[in-house]
Order: structure tokens, then C-alpha cells, then sequence
């Protein structure tokens, strides 16, 4: 088996995660967060869908970390999106982060909005 070293020429994953917090690019940022575009910035959580309407047109797929543990997205939320065009998988926020850098690495059109764990 080959292993390669992840690269991520023009994008920024995120490092690790913990009680409250997320490191992005190696640098701290504290509660909910979106990252898009190479930036993260301050997500209200679920009842902020402005921030996640905002996403449509810019990637094609988004990865929502739902905390410690899988949770459903709002039904008509989901519907919303998808209708608009993105493609919205649910997770804990764990995994949607690990999933959110493999698909970055690739050079693929994703943002991530995760709850802390």
C-alpha cells in the first residue's frame, strides 16, 4: 500500500477539533463554523440558514457536522438546499471534518458547517 501526504495547494483544512473548538489552517477558532472558500467565519448553528443559503452557487457539496453525534437536518432545510442545487451530507462534525479535507485535497468544491463537539 502507498500512502501519500494530503496537499492542499490553494485551500485550508481543518487540523484537528475539540470540546468547543476547531484549528483550521493552524489556527484556533472557538464554537459553530462554516469554512468555504479557504475561510472559516462564525456560524449561528442551525437557525443561522442565511449562512448556509449563501454557500448555494459557490460549492457543490456541504458537509454538515452535527457535534459528537449524527443528527437529522431539519427536513425543509435539506429540501431547500438540495433543491438549490447543493449536495448536503449529514454527519457528526468528526467525521464531516475528516471527509471535508479528503474531498479538499482532490480539489473539489465543498465547504463544511460544523457544531462543535
Amino acid at each position: 500500500m502507498r500512502l501519500n501526504e494530503m496537499q492542499f495547494p490553494d485551500a485550508v483544512p481543518v487540523d484537528g477539533y475539540g470540546p468547543g473548538f476547531f484549528r483550521v489552517g493552524g489556527q484556533p477558532f472557538e464554537g459553530a463554523m462554516i469554512v468555504a472558500g479557504g475561510k472559516p467565519m462564525a456560524w449561528g448553528g442551525l437557525s443561522d440558514v442565511d449562512a448556509l443559503r449563501a454557500l448555494v452557487g459557490q460549492v457543490d457539496v456541504l458537509f454538515v457536522g452535527m457535534g459528537a453525534e449524527i443528527a437529522h437536518l431539519p427536513a425543509a432545510l435539506r429540501a431547500e438546499l438540495e433543491e438549490a442545487g447543493l449536495g448536503v451530507e449529514v454527519m457528526a462534525s468528526p467525521a464531516a471534518c475528516r471527509t471535508y479535507n479528503v474531498l479538499l485535497s482532490e480539489g473539489r468544491r465543498v465547504a463544511i458547517a460544523v457544531l462543535p463537539v
